[in-house]
């Protein structure tokens, strides 16, 4: 899950790179997704900007992460 919504915000951050807010929201996405390993250390308002301003579907994916999937995340990156 964690790669499907990195794979979709920066789909979106090239496609929209004419407007400033997915360019963003994109990087604040990206940045907080990598240094967070639980749900609640990514911030709920960040979420719903990447969702509203950035992907409707990676917004969606982010919303709907388990712990699971950031804790999955950060083992695979630390095991590289």
């Amino acid at each position: 899950m964690k790669t499907a919504a990195k794979v979709f915000i920066i789909l979106s951050m090239v496609f929209g790179f004419i407007a400033i807010l997915p360019l963003v929201f994109g990087f604040m996405s990206l940045s907080n997704l990598k240094k967070a390993k639980t749900a609640a250390e990514f911030p709920m308002w960040l979420k719903i900007c990447t969702l509203l301003f950035c992907s409707l579907i990676g917004g969606i994916i982010l919303l709907v992460m388990k712990d699971e999937d950031y804790a999955q995340g950060h083992t695979e990156d630390t095991a590289a």
